[in-house]
C-alpha cells in the first residue's frame, strides 16, 4: 500500500515540477522581450520578471524537483527491479535534470540583468520540456521497447511539427 501512496506524491511534484518548468520559460521569455521596451517601462517589467523567477523557481520549481526525485527513487526502490522501460526511463529523467540545471544557468543570467538567448530562442526551449514530459509518459505508460522505434518516429514528427508552429508564430507575430 505504501508504495501507491509514494507513487501518488512523485506524480504530483512531477505535476508541479512540469509547471515550474513551462512557467519559468515563459518568464524567461517575457523578460528577453522587454529589451524592446523604452525606458523606464523595461526596468520596471525587467524587476517584475526576476521577482515572478525568483519566487517560481525557489518556491515551487526546485522543491517540486527534489521531491519529485525523492518519491521517484522510493518508488524504484519499492519496485523491486530495474525492467528495460525503467532504464529509458531514468535516461529521459537524467535528461530533464540537466534540462532543469540548465535552466538554471539561464535563471542567474537573467536575475543578473544578462540575456543571451532572444524570444524566439526561449520558445524554442521552452517547446524541450514538452518533449521529455511526452517520452517519459509514454514510456510509463506503455512500458514496451517494442513500440520504442515507434515512440523515436513520433518523437520526430512531433518535434518537426512543434519547430514548424513556432516558425509559423513567429512570422504571425512580425506580421502584426
Amino acid at each position: 500500500m505504501s508504495y501507491f501512496y509514494v507513487k501518488a506524491l512523485h506524480i504530483i511534484f512531477v505535476v508541479t515540477w512540469f509547471a515550474g518548468l513551462f512557467y519559468i520559460v515563459r518568464l524567461f521569455i517575457y523578460f528577453a522581450e522587454t529589451t524592446e521596451k523604452p525606458e523606464p517601462e523595461r526596468s520596471i517589467l525587467q524587476e517584475q520578471f526576476k521577482i515572478m523567477q525568483k519566487r517560481l523557481w525557489y518556491g515551487i520549481t526546485w522543491p517540486s524537483a527534489i521531491l519529485t526525485l525523492i518519491f521517484g527513487l522510493s518508488m524504484w526502490h519499492l519496485y523491486g527491479g530495474t525492467p528495460n522501460w525503467l532504464v529509458w526511463k531514468l535516461s529521459f529523467v537524467v535528461g530533464l535534470y540537466v534540462y532543469h540545471f540548465l535552466c538554471h544557468a539561464i535563471f542567474k543570467q537573467q536575475q543578473q540583468g544578462i540575456l543571451k538567448y532572444n524570444s524566439t530562442q526561449l520558445r524554442i526551449w521552452n517547446e524541450v520540456a514538452t518533449l521529455f514530459l511526452i517520452s517519459i509518459v509514454f514510456l510509463v505508460v506503455l512500458k514496451s521497447t517494442l513500440s520504442m522505434i515507434w515512440g523515436i518516429v513520433g518523437l520526430i514528427l512531433f518535434s518537426a511539427i512543434l519547430m514548424l508552429a513556432i516558425r509559423i508564430y513567429k512570422r504571425v507575430r512580425e506580421s502584426k
